[in-house]
Parts: C-alpha cells; structure tokens; sequence
C-alpha cells in the first residue's frame, strides 16, 4: 500500500495572526483597509483645501503666478513625473508578488521603489537648492529677491510652491521609511504564504502620494505659460 503526500507550495497561503479585539482574518483585513482609505480620505481634503487656496490666488494673479512657473523647471518636473509613475508601477508588482507569495520578489520592488523616490527627492532638493541660491525661498524670513513683475503675488506663488511640495516630500519620506521596514520581513519569506495585507496599505499609501504629483504638476510647472513671454 502506497500513500503519496501532497507537499505545500510557496504559494499556498496560511491564515495570518488575529489580533485579539478581531473576531477573525476577514474583519482585521477589512478593518485595517478601512481604516487606511479613512486615513486617505482626510489627505485628500488636507491636500485638496491647499490646492484650492492657490487656485484661488493663481485666479486673482494669473500673470504673476504665470511669471513665476517660469522660474521652476518643467524638464526635472516632467522627468519627476515619470519617476514617481515608474514607482507606481514597481510598488503595485510588489502588491502582485505579495498575493502570489514571491516574497523576496516584494523585497526587491520595494528596494526599486525606495530607489525611485529617493532620485525624485534627490532631484527635488537640487530644485529647493536652486530656489534658495536666487533668493527665491520665502521662508524663515529670507530675502526674497525677484526681479519680474509683480514680486508679491510672486510670493506667495513661491510660498505655496514650498509648502505644498515640502508636505508632499515628507508625505514621501515617510512612505520611503515604511517601505524600508518592511524589506527584511520580505527577505525572510514571511510574504511565501500570500500574506499581503502590509504591502497592500503601504501600496495604497504610495499611490495616493504619487497622484497628488500629478495634479501638484501641473499647476505648478505649467501655469499658463502661453500668457508670460520667457524672461
């Protein structure tokens, strides 16, 4: 008589720890993801009452604010652009590979991830540097030295330039960190079992931090350029 046994895959999924206030997996998964677009929804009114304020201000400055986006550097945005997209893509291969059990493979996204936003952020300092070298930062009492029309309303332009970009920075460094925690438990095949509920929320998190780029671009690189001759 023979028997034949059926070994486990590296796909095949064991039922994660439950913490004690859940009543089982499917309440601590729905609760945890719950929680994060919950968290989500109050970034985007965050995000979006900034993005009003200068909506409001680039209404009643249009040439100012047109002048001043000159002054920023569509190139290195536009290139910003495709690095935070290209991240987008490696941090959602890594969500695949969690669900598919390909943990080292999710060690290795996230790596590619954290690389990509360390060149966009990399790339935003030089941007910060070059503003605060022409005496374009508006910050900590500075001298503000701008030689177009209309220097307040520059400003400003220049103030929420900083402001919306730093907070959308930090909103990346902290992301860049989460992610690095996560890497070692990747290495050590904690993810083979298709346990993939951590690399789900930081997902959710780095994609919204990428699309709110795609809309900080835009209105900051591109305001209306045709109306203001290049100085």
């Amino acid at each position: 008589m023979s028997t034949t046994a059926t070994l486990p895959t590296h796909t095949a999924k064991k039922t994660p720890v439950v913490a004690h206030h859940f009543d089982d997996w499917t309440q601590q998964y729905d609760a945890c993801v719950l929680g994060m677009w919950t968290f989500l929804v109050t970034e985007v009114m965050f995000f979006g009452g900034a993005i009003a304020v200068y909506m409001i201000y680039r209404w009643q400055y249009p040439m100012a604010f047109a002048y001043a986006s000159q002054e920023l550097s569509a190139p290195l945005g536009t290139f910003n652009t495709f690095i935070l997209l290209t991240s987008s893509l490696t941090v959602a291969l890594g969500v695949r590979y969690a669900h598919t059990g390909e943990s080292r493979k999710v060690g290795w996204m996230l790596i590619s991830t954290i690389v990509l936003g360390a060149i966009f952020l990399g790339i935003k300092a030089y941007e910060y540097y070059t503003k605060f070298e022409h005496n374009l930062a508006p910050l900590l009492n500075l001298p503000f030295d701008y030689a177009g029309p209309d220097p307040g309303p520059t400003k400003i332009f220049f103030g929420l330039y900083f402001g919306m970009t730093g907070i959308h920075a930090l909103h990346m460094i902290i992301g860049v960190v989460l992610m690095a925690l996560y890497i070692p438990a990747a290495f050590r095949n904690e993810y083979r079992d298709g346990n993939s509920l951590g690399i789900e929320i930081i997902g959710l998190y780095w994609h919204f931090v990428d699309l709110v780029w795609i809309f900080l671009f835009p209105l900051l690189y591109l305001v209306d350029r045709s109306l203001a001759a290049p100085m």
